[in-house]
């Protein structure tokens, strides 16, 4: 069986700034790849009266934690839609200096207090454990994960998850799914969006790469096989993953359909019931108590 031509490639996210200095630039080069980026999903602010029934008030709290850009716009669009001022005092804790010096088109840099992480959220942490008296807001969307607010709690941080957006699925029925043998796709949302917007039938020889488990896990309960997971120990981020499957040789490729077929056929294991316990607790009514000797 020979192997099927992966040429055009469609990404679930918006295009890099410079392709050139991308990441995705080494499959261009190694594979001749055509790439087209469209986000699946678009992001909509909380209004301030859904912030005020969250019962969250900013200003209650003494440092933000930032994990992107996202993260900032909305933090201060809600704060000057609730006609609040953000002191001078309030300490910014950033994933990245990225996203540190992206702070700058709100507010004047060298007046604040502002700390941040080389890029993992991990390395944050460290970072925000020598601030422990502080109380955090965690601004977020919906969708956020729990693994950083895991940590947080592990370091024993008093932190407020503070809802400020959300994601919703996009109508892609505009793009003609049939002409990409590859789709790549990168959160729930964004596979809501495209079963919503294309029958089984659009993409049955599209081949599809997820990244994250529940990505992975919405496609299954889609009935779509992912055909390129990650990260993987062999492959620990997406274009590593895409590389990988097409470098494979035609009988790699076949030896790894199989076993992601077994995996997608996989029945969930059955947890055997949980033994009844018998209690002995001693209570007044169950318990009939010796007379007392006189």
């Amino acid at each position: 069986m020979s192997k099927q031509i992966i040429k055009n490639v469609l990404i679930s996210q918006p295009a890099p700034a410079d392709i050139d200095k991308s990441q995705y630039k080494v499959l261009i080069d190694k594979h001749n790849l055509n790439l087209t980026f469209n986000k699946f999903f678009d992001v909509v602010g909380v209004t301030n009266k859904e912030y005020r029934d969250s019962k969250v008030s900013i200003l209650d709290h003494s440092a933000v934690i930032v994990t992107s850009k996202l993260a900032v716009d909305n933090y201060f669009r809600l704060a000057k839609e609730l006609r609040l001022v953000i002191p001078e005092s309030m300490k910014f804790f950033c994933v990245s200096e990225s996203i540190a010096n992206y702070l700058q088109n709100y507010i004047q840099y060298r007046k604040r207090k502002i700390f941040y992480g080389k890029l993992q959220f991990s390395e944050l942490i460290s970072v925000i454990t020598k601030h422990k008296n502080e109380t955090f807001l965690y601004p977020c969307s919906e969708e956020t994960t729990p693994d950083n607010f895991k940590l947080l709690e592990k370091a024993k941080i008093t932190y407020t998850k503070s809802v400020m957006y959300r994601s919703v699925p996009k109508n892609l029925s505009e793009v003609d799914i049939k002409k990409f043998d590859l789709v790549v796709m990168f959160s729930p949302i964004g596979v809501k969006s495209f079963i919503q917007s294309f029958k089984p039938s659009d993409y049955e020889k599209v081949v599809v790469a997820a990244f994250g488990s529940t990505t992975q896990v919405a496609l299954k309960e889609a009935k779509i096989r992912t055909l390129i997971p990650a990260p993987t120990i062999e492959a620990p981020s997406m274009i590593m993953a895409i590389d990988r499957y097409l470098s494979f040789t035609t009988n790699e490729l076949e030896e790894h359909k199989l076993k992601i077929e077994e995996e997608f056929n996989k029945k969930p294991e059955k947890k055997a019931p949980a033994s009844l316990k018998i209690t002995t607790k001693k209570t007044a009514k169950t318990q009939t108590e010796k007379p007392k000797s006189k």
